[in-house]
């Protein structure tokens, strides 16, 4: 299987939501260390699925789906923390927490398709 744009890939759509649903949510925080981390790992969600589905192989893209994977679940480790510190309410944390875990299906699904191509080929 070859992507032919990684903005068709919906575990990318979906993740690029979140970047902005987390940045919008953080607009006004002031702890810059607190809101720079969980920023980073949206965007690396985003990021390692996008540069994995140019890879040469299914093989490689699969190992940067799983990189994104790891981003995410940091994402959601510290949507737990921003909602016990107080800088997501309860509605903003499941928001949260429900895009992550409909990306992390997605990859999932993904991923394992992936896996059963790449034997097949």
């Amino acid at each position: 299987m070859k992507i032919e744009r990684f903005e068709d890939v919906d575990s990318w759509k979906e993740a690029r939501l979140l970047v902005s649903e987390v940045y919008k949510l953080l607009d006004n925080c002031r702890d810059y260390g607190f809101k720079d981390q969980i920023q980073r790992a949206t965007v690396s969600v985003m990021s390692n699925i996008a540069e994995g589905s140019d890879r040469g192989s299914n093989r490689e893209f699969v190992q940067y789906l799983v990189v994104s994977r790891g981003s995410l679940s940091e994402v959601k480790s510290l949507t737990y923390a921003a909602l016990d510190i107080g800088y997501f309410d309860h509605a903003a944390f499941e928001a949260v927490i429900a895009r992550c875990n409909k990306i992390s299906n997605i990859l999932n699904g993904f991923i394992r398709f992936l896996k059963a191509s790449e034997r097949k080929a």
